[in-house]
């Protein structure tokens, strides 16, 4: 399995939104960055990430899961985006921000630290169970 991060401006679609959606959950559309759809693209079913909400929040606030592997993009007749149904699997027992992040020197590496822009991005298997630390949760 791989671990993904998936940003979201919570006043466009917040974590409540995502769990208002279920087990059918929603697809991850509008990205409009190589390296983002690449990494769509690199996605198994099955796969979790961390759904943080940006902009003045700036923390990671769950866990989802890919449930539909990449297929085109339904907000673009543009063949070149592409995109992956998330669903949401549970909220963090405590949120953790970016400035959490930053702080921790396990995460020095990781993606959201060093490139905070971009939308869809990998977290390898040791930041994930760190941020889940942070969150007062066991990996």
């Amino acid at each position: 399995m791989a671990y993904w991060l998936f940003k979201s401006e919570p006043g466009t679609w917040g974590w409540n939104d995502q769990i208002a959606r279920g087990d059918a959950g929603e697809q991850w559309d509008g990205v409009r960055n190589y390296q983002a759809r690449n990494n769509m693209r690199a996605m198994k079913l099955g796969d979790q990430g961390f759904f943080y909400h940006s902009v003045d929040e700036k923390r990671i606030v769950g866990i989802v899961e890919v449930c539909k592997e990449v297929h085109p993009d339904s907000t673009t007749d543009d063949p070149r985006w592409e995109c992956v149904d998330i669903r949401a699997v549970r909220t963090l027992a405590n949120p953790v921000t970016l400035d959490m992040c930053k702080s921790d020197p396990r995460l020095a590496g990781m993606v959201l630290v060093n490139n905070s822009r971009l939308s869809v991005q990998p977290v390898s298997a040791e930041e994930w169970a760190t941020v889940l630390n942070l969150a007062g949760e066991t990996p």
